[in-house]
């Protein structure tokens, strides 16, 4: 189906007619792809999943002198930019302690460990149907 609007062309994508096996009550199609935007623009910029996964696994806030000795292949300005940006969107709390020298400390918060729990199940989602 085509649908017109200001010089450009639409196409719909065809609709699952049985609302039980998906059930996204709501929501439509277009609206879910505009959200996944956000959520795209979060996690697939380069160093983030690098980043967010070894918080998961800890409670204890990580310096950023061990990301920055982690993550070999991303230079300090990459990874100073994707911490403020995961920091602005709520994912990340930032502790910098006034001492020489500097000690900048990084957490995960409550909305970032929904985050990676989500993105470690689409990992093991991936593990079960890429064999």
């Amino acid at each position: 189906m085509e649908t017109k609007g200001r010089g450009t062309t639409k196409t719909r994508l065809p609709t699952i007619q049985d609302q039980q096996s998906c059930n996204f009550e709501g929501y439509d199609a277009e609206s879910l792809m505009a959200e996944t935007l956000k959520l795209r623009k979060i996690i697939t910029k380069r160093g983030t999943l690098e980043i967010l996964i070894p918080l998961c696994w800890t409670t204890n806030p990580v310096r950023y002198l061990k990301f920055r000795n982690a993550l070999k292949g991303l230079s300090s300005k990459t990874l100073v930019i994707r911490l403020k940006e995961l920091e602005k969107a709520g994912i990340l709390t930032r502790h910098a302690y006034h001492e020489i020298p500097p000690k900048v400390e990084y957490q995960l918060t409550g909305k970032g460990q929904e985050l990676v729990e989500s993105i470690i199940s689409l990992l093991q989602w991936m593990r079960k149907w890429s064999s």
